[in-house]
């Protein structure tokens, strides 16, 4: 039996859902041409199949991902699932195709278009991830760490341990406003209830108290007192620490 080509499906815009895709079209023999999210605009000439998200067809996928391509083929479409990369849906499908074709060879097939900006896609996020680990500021409301960071890929996931670990005895919450989710980490909750990753369109955030304040203060005064003048590059900074992390910095905020 030939495959159809040029068929499009929508799914939920989870991970088990984009598995459960995968899944459908080896079933029904149907070659994707695109693959979008229910809530993501369609501008496609056929009529696109919704397709159901299934958890047991999602885990076979998975599963067989590690057993037929590697394990470190599973954690490159997790993480590239993550990023921004424009039809990471597609690109992560075309990975696949390829992978479970040629097995773990596909892995070192970067001038394949598509496997190549898949990897590119997550050397980005990984990137990123990193720099939020250093650049993530906390205020503190009721005994609660707060942050919020506007990030381009959605990093929670990847810097969630890094800070359950540093603050492991306090409760805190970061915010990752251009994705709508927070970590939030509750140090008094049991073991299987401390981490949870909540889906949050807007977060309301109360003002900062005089005690906050007192905090920000001293901190931007550490910042600037430890700063050599005569070794200031500006340049340089801009390198290490670009305009788009300034927003949530409180060094970088105006008195």
């Amino acid at each position: 039996m030939s495959w159809t080509t040029g068929v499009s499906y929508i799914y939920d815009g989870t991970f088990d859902g984009l598995l459960t895709c995968v899944f459908e079209s080896y079933e029904r023999k149907e070659e994707l041409a695109d693959i979008s999210s229910a809530e993501e605009p369609q501008a496609v000439l056929f009529a696109p199949r919704t397709v159901a998200t299934c958890q047991a067809k999602a885990e076979r996928v998975y599963n067989s991902i590690a057993r037929n391509i590697s394990p470190q083929a599973q954690d490159l479409i997790r993480c590239g699932f993550l990023t921004c990369a424009p039809q990471k849906e597609l690109l992560i499908y075309r990975f696949l195709r390829i992978g479970f074709r040629v097995g773990g060879r596909v892995m070192q097939m970067l001038t394949e278009p598509s496997i190549h900006q898949l990897n590119k896609a997550v050397r980005h996020l990984k990137t990123e991830s990193h720099a939020f680990m250093g650049f993530v500021r906390f205020s503190i409301h009721d005994d609660v760490l707060v942050a919020v960071i506007e990030p381009k890929n959605r990093v929670l996931p990847l810097i969630a341990g890094h800070f359950c670990q540093r603050f492991a005895g306090d409760t805190f919450l970061i915010y990752d406003k251009n994705h709508g989710e927070a970590l939030m980490y509750r140090h008094d909750a049991r073991p299987e209830e401390r981490l949870m990753m909540l889906n949050a369109d807007e977060i309301s955030i109360p003002e900062a108290d005089e005690k906050e304040e007192g905090y920000r203060r001293l901190w931007k005064r550490f910042y600037d007192t430890v700063a050599i003048q005569e070794r200031i590059n500006h340049r340089a900074r801009l390198s290490h620490m670009p305009k788009r992390y300034w927003a949530h910095l409180t060094e970088m905020q105006e008195e």
